[in-house]
């Protein structure tokens, strides 16, 4: 039996508080220092958890590297990180850096619950979760195809993780919007010559 590729989602460390307090997307921004002190322990047990040996990937943001260098810190072996910009979090267009008060009077479609904006909704100059998936979907591909029986590691992005979920068990975008996925938290999808399967989604470290 073929061994299948494993990939392993991580969700960035929090962001700074006021990052948070706008919608930034694509926007490299800083990570919350004190939290990244406070929460080594989360660190050490992803440190612990993570198979060895790994593909190490990251995206071009910087909230990406720093996570994964964190874990680093905390015990796993250091590794090569290599950039893998098709996993990036969800590009809001005109939208980044607008406060979150100020986006319903923006929106064409009905906010979905969960999310700021429903899963077709297109920002102007951005893209639609939908269009995530689509990209998220042939990265995974590309990646799984690329590296055959081998365990890759990737700090990603709430969106893009909710993206690859969503592409596994191909769900439609808001549908996948329903989905939890917490800083730090643990996703682990499996492809198999016959198909993707889902291992766990938003584990806590």
């Amino acid at each position: 039996m073929t061994a299948p590729t494993r990939i392993w989602l991580i969700r960035h460390a929090l962001v700074a508080e006021h990052a948070r307090a706008v919608l930034y997307g694509t926007n490299d921004v800083p990570l919350c220092d004190a939290t990244l002190a406070a929460q080594s322990a989360a660190y050490a047990s992803l440190a612990r958890r993570l198979p060895q040996p790994a593909q190490w990937l990251v995206t071009p943001l910087s909230r990406t590297r720093l996570t994964a260098e964190a874990i680093f810190r905390a015990g796993y072996p250091a590794a090569t990180l290599t950039e893998e910009p098709a996993l990036i979090e969800q590009h809001l267009g005109d939208w980044q850096g607008l406060p979150h008060a100020e986006l319903p009077a923006r929106l064409s479609l009905p906010a979905h619950p969960f999310w700021p904006h429903a899963g077709d909704e297109q920002p102007p100059g951005g893209e639609s979760f939908a269009q995530v998936t689509v990209r998220v979907g042939a990265a995974l591909e590309r990646i799984a195809a690329a590296r055959p029986g081998q365990d890759v590691v990737a700090v990603s992005h709430g969106g893009a993780i909710r993206a690859a979920i969503g592409h596994a068990l191909g769900l439609t975008p808001d549908a996948t919007l329903a989905l939890s996925v917490v800083n730090l938290s643990l996703t682990g999808l499996e492809r198999h010559p016959g198909g993707w399967r889902v291992v766990c989604v938003n584990t806590p470290p």
